[in-house]
């Protein structure tokens, strides 16, 4: 299944996205940087990404974060990690990252984090 993804924004100025399917090259993960943009750029600084309903990550998807967290840190934001499990979640801890970013088991907990 291709990448899905939808927002909302929770309270305000904190967005969760929630993402499923396969985050990897190609258009649909490009999503998540354009989207990021637009919410920085409409003043929200704290993004919670849902990460409990993707089944697969590649290099591309993981330098989507990258990216995202470095232009979020940059705008004085702060970005949260939620639901990453399995393969996913051991993507990110294989190359540290999860040192680097937040991450919660739940959206509700991240939310608060």
């Amino acid at each position: 299944m291709l990448m899905q993804m939808s927002h909302q924004e929770v309270v305000p100025g904190t967005i969760v996205v929630t993402l499923s399917g396969k985050v990897m090259m190609g258009a649909e993960s490009e999503q998540i940087s354009n989207l990021v943009e637009e919410m920085l750029g409409q003043g929200k600084r704290r993004i919670v990404f849902d990460l409990a309903g993707v089944s697969s990550i590649d290099s591309t998807g993981i330098g989507r974060f990258i990216s995202s967290y470095n232009r979020i840190a940059a705008a004085g934001g702060q970005m949260y990690m939620a639901g990453a499990v399995g393969h996913v979640f051991q993507s990110f801890h294989v190359s540290l990252l999860d040192r680097v970013f937040r991450f919660y088991p739940s959206v509700e907990e991240a939310c608060k984090g």
